[in-house]
């Protein structure tokens, strides 16, 4: 399923110095909770992102821990304020230690 997931980003293409922006991030991920059985009653390990980090300019601005509950594909918005143009760098965390990356520049008008 590694292959399969899909950062996804989207931020307001024309931004002001110091205008609040929301950020809105997608992954494609089946957040399996562990709690499900398969066809033979076992249960289905579970497998989710369960940390996202957000960094602008490599200082961090967002941190999320997730949990079983959330649905698959999790989609997350947060606010920041721009200060200058640069770079967000995305790192959403699954059980398995694997780290799945994503970047996304910003410019500042």
């Amino acid at each position: 399923m590694a292959q399969d997931i899909q950062p996804r980003i989207r931020i307001p293409s024309q931004i002001r110095m110091g205008e609040v922006i929301e950020v809105k991030t997608l992954v494609t991920h089946e957040m399996e909770s562990g709690q499900r059985r398969d066809s033979n009653g076992a249960l289905v390990p579970r497998r989710i992102i369960n940390r996202l980090t957000c960094s602008y300019n490599g200082r961090p601005v967002f941190e999320a821990a997730l949990e079983p509950a959330v649905s698959a594909n999790p989609y997350i918005a947060f606010f920041l304020r721009a200060t200058e143009s640069g770079t967000l760098d995305f790192a959403w965390t699954d059980d398995d230690g694997t780290v799945y990356r994503a970047k996304q520049s910003i410019k500042v008008g």
